[in-house]
């Protein structure tokens, strides 16, 4: 036998559209209409009133649009999207039920937003709507008991013998609030639907008339009552295995009412236990992950994205098989981006003149990464691999070279006996394309010259050995020699005490070094050939400023710099009387230089120009 909503064996009673058991639907009555209101200003607009008792409730948009329903008790509790805060759909508690805030797939559903709640209500509910764009219509939609019918809050404090007649009934308006609502509703409600008849919200009261009186009648415990199962308290999930408990509440045997559960024996109420509810899993659906960064930064790029086929049981959230979502129209997970125009290289410049005039060198030109705005960016911004070259490699030809000297140096090695002087040398391109020059060879100038600064015997001095490394490669540093005070005699020298040089400056045994950088130095080659042999000609060299690393450089003293060009044969030119006084040699004048024409060789070699310096010397002295 089936069990009725009585919860009593063979009992054919059914719960009507009422919400009451064996009910012919007569006992309640709904309320539906309309919102069309055109609305101007942006923010909250009030739609319907919700009063205390109502079942059944449907709050729907008639289509989707870019306004948001919202829900706020009258006490101005926010229920659902209050505070400018969009709420996510969901389960939201409010007036005593469960309101499910419903807002379809933005992009495959036409449909709008809704509210659905079973109720009932224990206290008045507004319903508004947040205005953005035209309104397109919200119908609204309740069940709440009719006339003569027992409101189900006041079944729960009504006492057996207190009269129920009028307590429905519906008291005039008590205030200039009511009276508006109520010129409101008319022109909102719409036609009845189904077999109910319709009436206009906030007609109905939930209150106790002023003038009832209800009858006094102490509780009594007896037989009279027991503890019967009303229902079960709402699943705490729609899915996915949710749970819930049985509800007792203390009737009247015969009536089945609802009384107050002083009536009943505490002692003899069932414990609720736990239920599974909603044990069917809930519907799988695409849970999408954040996109990833574009590709590149400009130009066109791609971006992806992480789509999973999820589902939720037991409070928990499942990744499952992708089939579980087919019937969902799976997101796309890679896209194209572009954050913005690539640059481009551009070459603003042509290519400078070579850097050597001769031998191999570089060229150089300005290559700049410009924006599609015009302006010049970060070579990052192009891309590298196209850039064009900005410098290259230029021949120029092959260069002649030359032995370039400095002069020699001020002071003898020794102060006293023999020494040298010295000079650095050094096998350099030569620029001076009038000298016929065109390598260095073997002939390799010499770096020292003797000197003598008189003899040294009994002479007594300090000697200074050679300078110890210096102490660092590079920067600042100190070295050493040993000082001594010597005599020196035939051939040997005489370590004296050194108090026989006190009388001496002694030179210092350490000193301050720097290796790097030496500093810069004129250096010059050889003197070319005088262009006349007599009567004045003029010879030619080339002077360089050379740094330490033997490299052309500014920081040379140009005061010091050794003369380019000079005269040379300025005497005059005696014509030859004898065809056989020639000379044999092209560098006789060094032969006159070095007063050699006194010897016999010399004087028949260099016949000529001994003959004419002879001449010269007779002349000058028979002028005297």
């Amino acid at each position: 036998q089936s069990i009725g909503c009585d919860d009593y064996l063979g009992s054919d009673k059914v719960i009507d559209k009422c919400g009451i058991c064996g009910g012919d639907n007569t006992a309640c009555k709904v309320v539906s209409g309309v919102f069309k209101h055109t609305l101007t200003n942006l923010g909250y607009h009030k739609i319907v009133e919700i009063p205390e008792g109502a079942t059944k409730i449907n709050i729907t948009e008639m289509s989707k649009s870019n306004n948001y329903l919202a829900l706020r008790s009258r006490s101005g509790r926010s229920i659902i999207n209050g505070n400018w805060a969009i709420d996510r759909p969901g389960r939201y508690e409010g007036g005593g039920t469960m309101f499910t805030y419903k807002r379809p797939n933005e992009i495959s559903s036409t449909a709008g937003e809704s509210f659905l709640a079973d109720g009932p209500t224990n206290e008045v509910l507004d319903v508004y709507m947040i205005h953005q764009q035209p309104n397109p219509g919200i119908h609204y939609e309740y069940i709440i008991p009719g006339d003569n019918v027992i409101s189900p809050q006041l079944l729960a404090h009504r006492r057996p013998g207190e009269p129920l007649n009028g307590q429905l009934g519906m008291p005039e308006s008590t205030n200039q609030e009511d009276e508006d609502l109520h010129r409101e509703t008319d022109t909102l409600t719409g036609q009845s639907a189904g077999t109910f008849p319709v009436i206009q919200p906030g007609r109905f009261s939930s209150h106790q008339p002023e003038n009832q009186v209800p009858a006094v009648q102490p509780p009594r415990q007896n037989r009279e009552h027991n503890w019967k199962q009303t229902g079960k308290t709402e699943c705490t999930t729609t899915c996915g295995k949710g749970s819930q408990y049985p509800v007792f509440r203390c009737v009247n045997r015969i009536t089945h009412e609802e009384v107050s559960e002083s009536y009943c024996d505490s002692s003899t109420k069932p414990i609720p236990e736990e239920e599974a509810c909603n044990l069917f899993p809930c519907p799988a659906f695409w849970d999408i992950g954040e996109w990833s960064e574009c590709s590149k930064t400009c130009g066109l790029g791609m971006q992806h994205r992480q789509i999973l086929c999820r589902q939720m049981y037991a409070n928990r959230t499942l990744t499952v098989q992708q089939y579980r979502c087919h019937h969902l129209e799976k997101p796309e997970t890679t896209s194209t981006c572009q954050l913005k125009i690539c640059s481009e290289w551009q070459i603003r410049t042509e290519w400078t003149s070579c850097s050597v005039p001769c031998g191999v060198g570089q060229r150089t030109r300005d290559v700049k990464c410009v924006s599609n705005l015009g302006d010049i960016v970060d070579d990052e911004e192009c891309n590298m691999k196209l850039r064009p070259n900005d410098i290259e490699n230029c021949d120029m030809g092959p260069c002649a070279k030359s032995w370039f000297l400095t002069e020699w140096s001020d002071r003898c090695s020794a102060e006293c006996g023999d020494g040298v002087r010295t000079r650095s040398v050094v096998c350099m391109t030569n620029h001076v394309s009038s000298l016929p020059l065109e390598g260095c060879g073997n002939n390799r100038p010499s770096e020292t010259t003797p000197c003598n600064n008189g003899p040294c015997a009994g002479k007594v001095e300090w000697f200074a050995g050679a300078w110890t490394q210096c102490s660092t490669e590079c920067g600042s540093g100190t070295q050493q020699r040993e000082v001594i005070c010597v005599r020196k005699t035939e051939g040997n020298f005489d370590v004296l005490n050194p108090y026989e040089c006190s009388y001496l400056e002694k030179p210092p045994s350490q000193q301050s070094c720097y290796l790097k950088p030496c500093g810069s130095k004129w250096f010059h080659t050889e003197w070319s050939t005088c262009s006349k042999s007599c009567e004045g000609g003029f010879r030619v060299r080339e002077v360089r400023c050379l740094s330490d690393d033997m490299i052309a450089s500014t920081q040379c003293d140009p005061q010091l710099k050794p003369e380019e060009k000079e005269p040379c044969n300025t005497q005059d030119c005696i014509p030859e009387i004898d065809e056989n006084c020639k000379d044999k040699y092209y560098n006789c004048n060094v032969v006159v230089q070095a007063r050699l024409c006194v010897y016999t060789y010399y004087k028949t070699a260099c016949c000529a120009s001994c003959t004419r310096v002879a001449n010269r010397q007779s002349g000058f002295l028979g002028r005297r």
